[in-house]
């Protein structure tokens, strides 16, 4: 496995692996897509041989606070450790930065836990009006 910084090239893959992995419907209009990477501080894809086989998104200042906005690690690739190496590639070793991000699916809250993530109390959100993607 390979990750490394997502690439125009890879859009097409991304948005598939998006689709698969429930956070965008079938058919769903995916063209800020480009813009949301773009805008990214962190967007890596792990490639094993010639598959594009994750994708992770990340926003950070870089010196006290970070967000994982996106993982999704293509079915046939799951439980081999991708979505772990993608996470530990966006949010890196320095300690002094505070990650946080939003674990709403089945199995979720123990995945990042073994990363070293914990539930908190005391983050707050505004929800957006309508879905950017399929997740609200």
């Amino acid at each position: 496995m390979h990750i490394r910084p997502a690439a125009p090239a890879d859009l097409a893959t991304i948005q598939a692996l998006l689709v698969e992995g429930g956070w965008a419907p079938e058919g769903a209009d995916l063209a800020r897509l480009p813009e949301l990477i773009e805008r990214s501080s962190i967007a890596l894809v792990a490639v094993v041989g010639d598959d594009l086989a994750g994708f992770v998104r990340g926003l950070t200042d870089g010196i006290a606070n970070g967000y994982i906005s996106m993982l999704v690690v293509a079915e046939k690739h799951r439980l081999r450790g991708i979505g772990s190496a993608l996470v530990r590639a966006c949010v890196g070793d320095d300690a002094r930065l505070t990650w946080v991000l939003r674990a709403n699916g089945p199995g979720l809250v123990a995945f990042y836990e073994r990363l070293g993530f914990r539930v908190s109390q005391v983050a707050m959100e505004r929800p957006r009006r309508s879905a950017v993607f399929g997740h609200v």
